[in-house]
């Protein structure tokens, strides 16, 4: 960072520390006179780059808040990176290329635009395509430039998060949405950046590091293949860029070690929350030759640290039926506490996961949170003494169970549970449960418990037939837990999902493997019409040629649209629904004579 920008940091800094003092501790430490001298010469530091920090005491704009947060399309996807625990991956990943090794911040993944110099629009990551406008709160952030010396327009990413001490003083004196103490700054920092009432967000310390450059700074030429060169050229327009380190393309996986060992020492020292590292090509445009997939983009790995491990005993396998049929196992275990929640269950994947852990009943288990986030079964500390737990029948139809084997990562055969029952009471649920989800139709408030409700009472044996509840009206009022107002909450939630987008429509037919990444991908080709992703399919087309669409998905995609029962309720659902893009009606009149249309 050069000397300018050090010294309007240092003003700030300075000034803020003086109004502290003043204001909130009634023990000015300077008189007004040297207050006012050096406000004087942040006001003509400011003017002379153009650079002003959303935390200089020259702006006196107000804080505002929103009623909500409105969405915001990305036009360039904001996806995540390939993760890894092994720094052998890192060596293997370089390829002969140069990288930089950086902080992997424990926060959330801010974009901000910039246009004319001003900012004009602050957005959250959301899913990769779509995230939640927070331009209200950027302002209220300790150090993003609200006004900087580019005058074109300029897209960048990066993190906010909350410094580790600042965390530690604020934690006991707040609550999240359900009552209870923040258990990490990464929570406190994604709930007050996307809080409601810039004020509030004011209050939580939240800094933000930029480390990338999504659009302009095409007339850098020196630099413009250069993520190091642009990073630090945003240093030279206010922004505090996220620390890095050059990684040479012939590095060894010793020297990466060494590395990570000292910029871990350096997140400690400067006191920010970090939960790994990134490892990036420094050339944009060999990054940019890598291409993504629907998940990921290919030109950087990101490196995780390993999770503290906690002991627990393990008690019994759980086993829950999906809708696909393959049954789940789930572990119980004594209650451990990890990162400041109770844990009791976590997923045991496969029959394959299982018998690879020995497990039986009262063995002693390590457990962790894997990105302190999923709870998972990491070993057996008492091996050798395997039972097999697995049902003979499902334990929700009591139909006969079978196990299937299938090739899995590195050519490994993995062994899978499954209840082959149609009919199945659990199968049919879930398959209820996943055309209600947000990912899906979005039918708020239509919980797991209700469906089983309804199905038990016959009110639901196809989708249809939620929109068309009004039919056993008195029934549902009766029944346990609901009402009058209950019942019309219910349909006025299922009536505002009859206004729907081809996305949500496709991922809610569950197709294998088509889930929002896939559907988006099929959105854009088809232009979001579901007449012609119908016909491609029943033609055979090649879905490989789309990009992120891989050989089984393209074959799940055929072999679902050559079922008859499957184009029906293609056609029959779509006439109870509205389509934002204005499509509906086409295919309301193309579905009319599907069966007719149906290719062997």
């Amino acid at each position: 960072m050069s000397q300018t920008i050090e010294r309007i940091h240092e003003l700030v800094d300075k000034l803020n520390q003086y109004r502290h003092e003043y204001y909130n501790q009634d023990t000015p430490s300077v008189s007004d006179a040297v207050y006012d001298r050096l406000y004087d010469d942040l006001e003509l530091w400011e003017k002379d780059t153009g650079i002003i920090l959303s935390n200089s005491p020259t702006q006196t704009v107000g804080y505002k808040a929103v009623s909500s947060l409105e969405k915001v399309r990305h036009d360039i996807p904001l996806l995540s990176l390939a993760k890894t625990k092994a720094v052998s991956d890192l060596a293997s990943f370089l390829k002969g290329h140069a990288a930089l090794l950086m902080l992997k911040l424990d926060g959330l993944t801010v974009k901000l635009v910039y246009e004319g110099g001003k900012l004009v629009e602050g957005s959250t990551r959301g899913d990769g395509d779509e995230g939640e406008l927070i331009t209200h709160n950027i302002s209220a952030f300790r150090n993003v430039p609200l006004s900087i010396p580019y005058k074109g327009r300029l897209v960048i990413t990066g993190e906010g998060f909350i410094h580790k001490s600042d965390f530690e003083r604020l934690k006991d004196t707040l609550t999240g949405s359900d009552g209870k103490p923040y258990r990490n700054a990464r929570n406190l920092a994604a709930g007050s950046i996307r809080c409601l009432d810039a004020n509030i967000c004011k209050e939580r310390e939240i800094s933000f590091f930029a480390f990338n450059i999504l659009e302009g700074m095409d007339e850098f030429e020196d630099s413009r293949d250069s993520r190091s060169g642009l990073l630090s050229i945003l240093a030279e327009f206010g922004f505090e860029v996220c620390p890095a380190v050059y990684i040479p393309p012939d590095a060894k996986a010793d020297h990466i070690a060494s590395k990570i060992q000292k910029m871990a020492e350096l997140a400690d020292t400067w006191d920010i929350p970090i939960d790994g590292m990134v490892l990036r090509f420094n050339s944009f445009s060999y990054s940019a030759s890598l291409g993504r997939t629907g998940h990921h983009y290919n030109d950087g790995i990101a490196f995780k640290f390993e999770d503290d491990p906690y002991e627990t005993v393990f008690r019994r396998v759980e086993w829950q039926t999906g809708r696909s049929g393959e049954i789940a196992p789930v572990a119980v275990f004594d209650t451990v506490e990890i990162d400041g929640c109770e844990v009791s269950r976590a997923s045991l994947h496969n029959l394959t996961f299982i018998k690879g852990l020995e497990l039986h009943p009262g063995c002693r288990i390590l457990v962790s949170k894997r990105n302190m986030i999923i709870p998972h079964v990491e070993e057996n500390l008492d091996r050798g003494d395997y039972q097999d737990m697995t049902p003979q029948t499902c334990p929700c139809c009591g139909q006969p169970t079978r196990t299937h084997s299938r090739a899995g990562d590195k050519g490994r055969m993995v062994e899978t549970f499954h209840c082959d029952n149609p009919g199945c009471g659990s199968r049919i649920l879930q398959k209820f449960v996943h055309f209600a989800e947000k990912k899906a139709m979005n039918i708020r408030g239509l919980s797991e418990a209700t469906l089983d409700q309804l199905i038990r009472l016959g009110a639901l044996k196809g989708y249809q037939d939620l929109y068309h509840l009004d039919r056993y009206r008195d029934e549902i009022i009766a029944l346990e837990g609901f009402g009058e107002k209950s019942y019309e909450n219910l349909i006025a939630s299922i009536n505002e999902s009859r206004s729907t987008t081809f996305v949500r429509f496709v991922v809610a037919m569950d197709i294998p493997l088509i889930g929002r990444t896939a559907s988006r991908i099929l959105d854009r080709h088809f232009h979001g019409s579901l007449r012609e992703l119908r016909l491609a399919a029943l033609d055979r087309f090649d879905f490989t040629c789309l990009e992120g669409i891989g050989d089984i998905m393209s074959s799940n995609l055929h072999k679902w649209f050559r079922n008859s029962d499957h184009l029906l309720l293609w056609g029959s659902l779509q006439k109870e629904l509205h389509f934002e893009n204005g499509l509906d009606a086409e295919a309301s009149r193309e579905e009319n004579n599907m069966n007719k249309t149906t290719k062997d």
